[in-house]
């Protein structure tokens, strides 16, 4: 597992603020890549003093958002019939877009903001919203901010933590419960704000 870390760590190191904003921009879209491959090497290579660290949020940030913006348009453009067509080359059915949708509904606007933050989620929530034709600024603003939040986590994890995978590993699980339970607090506050 070590030697796997190292390695990812060299190819971020290769690549530089490109492969971060490529990698963020993927994670934001239909491709299952976690967020965590790009954000937690180049958090630690900024501690080593090989990146700079606000680069890399700003970078992973507007990949994050160029992603999120792709999904936004692609449904915006073509529908659920041009999503569930393409969506079908890369596992992506008609029951994820329907949880998708059913989450969207549920939770408004609200949702492309706390679902930033949830693993499997995030990278789908802009399909619905491209589909509502949700409004881009408020779309931009809660993306952001959500993906913002996840970013910087990432990021001072590796920064701080450097390359003790185990340690990553055990931060890691405990930052997504964290996660998880600042979603369930917003979400009532939005919910009871908003009734």
């Amino acid at each position: 597992m070590h030697e796997i870390a190292n390695a990812i760590v060299e190819v971020v190191g290769d690549l530089g603020y490109m492969g971060i904003f490529v990698m963020m921009f993927l994670e934001s879209t239909f491709f299952p890549f976690p967020s965590e491959v790009a954000m937690i090497p180049a958090g630690y290579l900024a501690f080593k003093g090989e990146m700079n660290l606000t680069l890399v949020i700003v970078t992973g940030l507007l990949g994050s958002l160029g992603g999120a913006l792709f999904n936004y348009y692609l449904a915006k453009r073509y529908g659920r019939r041009g999503i569930l067509k393409f969506g079908k080359y890369l596992f992506f059915d008609e029951a994820k877009l329907n949880k998708m949708e059913t989450f969207f509904k549920k939770h408004g606007s609200f949702s492309t903001l706390t679902s930033r933050l949830i693993p499997g989620v995030r990278q789908f929530i802009s399909l619905p919203a491209g589909l509502a034709k949700m409004p881009l600024k408020p779309f931009l603003l809660y993306t952001g901010v959500g993906a913002g939040i996840w970013v910087v986590i990432l990021t001072l994890l590796g920064y701080f933590i450097g390359d003790n995978r185990t340690l990553i590993d055990a931060y890691l699980h405990q930052i997504v419960m964290g996660a998880l339970g600042v979603i369930a607090f917003a979400t009532i506050i939005y919910v009871r704000r908003n009734n």
